[in-house]
């Protein structure tokens, strides 16, 4: 049977091989450490898991609104309101199945055929698929290393064309971490306001920042800004509940209601019992949040400091998220290898470390490394990877 065009266009994920290749090996016995988690290691909250078991058990297992319950938007809009200091009305708001769910149907309702997106590379792996999916294009532009893989009005400038629809901008950052500066996103924002562009401001690591400088939104900056942009977040990564499935846009009402029609035919609704968990967590207390959030701190101070004593290893320090970016071009050289991705499952074979190749995400000279696991497997990969890299010299 032959499939749709649309599906064949597909990139396959560059983690399946490697995310295989380690479970063959942990199932034959062999001591494994993973690197490649998108999720925290910490459980949900005791009180969003009593929340969601109340509902249960008080019947709340039926259909809700296709754009999610009134209670789970109220606290949403008073989130944006505490932490961003914006106003959306409860029909600017859609509450999705994940925020990965969110972008889809962004792009569904956003996109004809041939519309452009920019996307700074590196990216999360999505992104493009899920333009190609609306039969729009990804327009990759390379955000140096030395720029702190950050996009400069520059280079925005220069991509965008008459076909051009939106930008994405994702800070802090998967997989390097890195957050946008006020000051970078007002210069960011002047260019998109000039063309009319549509900000995609992807906010899910929000909560998880290890800096002075707190994280702004671009929609904070001005009510045009405002305006011209759509948020996406979600509770999976600041309050541990990925496999909850709870995401969230705000924004542009037309944009929201398109968005809330096509999920009706898709999706009906997003789980009832996990909205009531999603709203306690932004009701409940946020102390499990900071306590996750010092815990990650310590963890990439720690890697960081292990990872660039390695020869042939260097990395941007990142701002938020769980992930190190490094680049390994020189020990992968100096080890005797061709590409990264050889590298890697060389590393895994001898030394059971599993990273995920940067190819995936738009840079090949790089890895992404997880820190959400333990302290302590995190120093035995930081040793085991240093051994390897010493052995090939």
């Amino acid at each position: 049977m032959e499939l749709a065009n649309r599906v064949q266009t597909l990139t396959p994920s560059s983690t399946l091989a490697i995310t295989a290749k380690a479970k063959e090996l942990r199932q034959a016995g062999h001591d494994v450490i993973g690197l490649g988690a998108g999720e925290p290691d910490f459980n949900t909250p005791e009180h969003i898991l009593e929340a969601a078991s109340k509902a249960m058990y008080e019947g709340f297992t039926k259909y809700t609104p296709a754009g999610g319950t009134i209670e789970l938007k109220q606290a949403i809009q008073k989130k944006m309101q505490q932490d961003q200091g914006l106003d959306y009305d409860l029909d600017q708001i859609i509450v999705t199945i994940g925020a990965k769910h969110a972008l889809y149907t962004l792009f569904q309702v956003l996109l004809n055929k041939g519309d452009e997106v920019i996307v700074p590379a590196p990216y999360w792996v999505s992104y493009p698929e899920q333009i190609k999916l609306a039969e729009g294009k990804p327009v990759f532009v390379d955000a140096q290393e030395e720029n702190e893989f950050k996009l400069t009005p520059e280079q925005l400038e220069n991509a965008i064309t008459e076909k051009t629809k939106a930008v994405i901008i994702n800070s802090p950052s998967n997989p390097t971490g890195v957050m946008y500066e006020k000051e970078e996103l007002e210069a960011l924002g002047e260019v998109c306001l000039k063309h009319n562009i549509l900000i995609v401001s992807d906010e899910i690591y929000e909560k998880l920042t290890y800096t002075a400088t707190e994280h702004v939104s671009v929609a904070e900056l001005s009510p045009t800004l405002k305006e011209q942009t759509v948020i996406i977040n979600g509770v999976s990564k600041s309050h541990s509940m990925t496999g909850w499935r709870i995401g969230y846009a705000v924004g542009n009402k037309q944009l929201i209601k398109a968005m809330s029609n096509l999920a009706s035919h898709s999706t009906s609704n997003p789980t009832s019992i996990a909205q009531v968990a999603a709203e306690a967590a932004y009701s409940g207390s946020q102390k499990p949040v900071a306590d996750m959030r010092e815990a990650f701190s310590e963890r990439l101070e720690k890697l960081y400091e292990w990872l660039v004593a390695i020869p042939g290893i260097e990395c941007v320090k990142p701002k938020g998220a769980f992930y190190l970016f490094p680049n390994v071009k020189k020990a992968v050289e100096m080890n005797g290898f061709d590409t990264v991705d050889e590298w890697v499952t060389a590393l895994l074979e001898e030394e059971k470390v599993a990273l995920v190749p940067g190819s995936g995400f738009g840079a090949p000279n790089n890895v992404r490394l997880s820190y959400a696991i333990s302290l302590e497997q995190l120093e035995e990969a930081a040793n085991r990877i240093k051994r390897f890299v010493e052995n090939h010299q």
